[in-house]
């Protein structure tokens, strides 16, 4: 079952694709997205056709920048039901908590975490779908929507230690330092946006207990409707933990609440295994990681939880049936 968004991920598409001499519309049949996903902010459609259609257009108008020109204007409002949340949380770590939590309502396809130590606090985001191919555009909006939300909660003179992509910096990096500031990174090893520890315990002004119960009843309830899958828990783990070295079974398990036994056994259900699961998501991010020829081969491989490179090298030439290097040298002619 594909992963699905809500349609206000479109929000400003229709705008931008004209100011870069594109025909919207087309882009859009174009990507299989019908009119009516516009006029409806809350018609979910699939993740993959959004990411393509961002793809594409960037591509067709030679602007690198494009899902970042879609995000710099973006509202708390866009996120539908979990603006009321976000808004009417206590701190922004309990916001940010309440988002991750009930993520998969607005967007299927990514994962969020957070990751503290001394003093700094790593907001991450993984788009967690296959998409066989760059997701630039994607992850810059996605990230821009968060540094947008960010402001608003916190106040319009915050600012972030850092703001990281993994992906190269691009041509012109005007665009970048408008809309982040001059501490944006590439070629990290992470997508995401890093802050002080002490941001995390800021009060939010618009807190009020009784809004925020109502909030958290509405969002729930609505959470318990959605089916998401125990592959497709364990996947957005596996995408969140294999940079760390820590992604085993056992480590899954215990944070979905489970042994290790009945992990396999659910996985099992879907006709499934952990290990499978794994290998699917190492496939998806070779194809962000290696065509970038300005991330070093060891680098990639720390990144996708293998010890050393040569334990990458084994494993790449057994799943692609050619080396590592060959296939990258491959991919820059394509």
């Amino acid at each position: 079952m594909p992963s699905l968004l809500r349609s206000s991920s479109l929000t400003n598409f229709i705008d931008v694709a004209i100011s870069v001499g594109l025909d919207p519309y087309r882009q859009l049949r174009k990507a299989g997205i019908t009119d009516a996903a516009l006029m409806d902010p809350s018609i979910m459609i699939p993740a993959k056709s959004v990411m393509h259609l961002l793809e594409d257009s960037a591509y067709a108008a030679k602007v690198e920048d494009f899902g970042l020109r879609m995000g710099q204007t973006r509202q708390l409002e866009n996120l539908g039901p979990l603006a009321i949340a976000l808004r009417e949380e206590q701190t922004l770590r309990k916001a940010w908590q309440s988002l991750t939590r009930r993520l998969g309502l607005t967007n299927e396809s990514m994962d969020l975490s957070i990751e503290e130590a001394n003093g700094v606090a790593i907001f991450r985001q993984e788009l967690t779908d296959n998409m066989g191919g760059s997701v630039r555009q994607a992850t810059e909006l996605v990230t821009c929507v968060i540094f947008r939300t960010l402001k608003q909660l916190l106040g319009p003179t915050w600012k972030p230690r850092s703001v990281c992509f993994t992906h190269q910096a691009p041509v012109n990096l005007a665009m970048h330092r408008h809309v982040f500031g001059p501490s944006v990174r590439f070629n990290h090893e992470f997508d995401g946006i890093v802050l002080a520890t002490t941001d995390l315990d800021a009060a939010i002004q618009s807190y009020d207990p009784l809004i925020a119960r109502h909030a958290r009843e509405f969002l729930d309830a609505k959470l318990a409707q959605s089916d998401v899958t125990m592959p497709d828990k364990v996947r957005k783990l596996v995408f969140a933990l294999l940079p760390t070295g820590e992604c085993v079974a056992e480590k899954l398990a215990q944070q979905l609440g489970v042994d290790r036994k009945t992990l396999y056994r659910h996985l099992a259900h879907h006709n499934q295994t952990y290990s499978s699961i794994v290998d699917d998501v190492r496939v998806d991010l070779v194809n962000r990681y290696v065509v970038n020829r300005e991330r070093p081969l060891s680098e990639v491989a720390i990144l996708l939880g293998f010890s050393s490179l040569s334990a990458f090298s084994r494993w790449f030439s057994g799943r692609f049936g050619c080396s590592v290097t060959t296939w990258r040298r491959e991919k820059q002619k394509a």
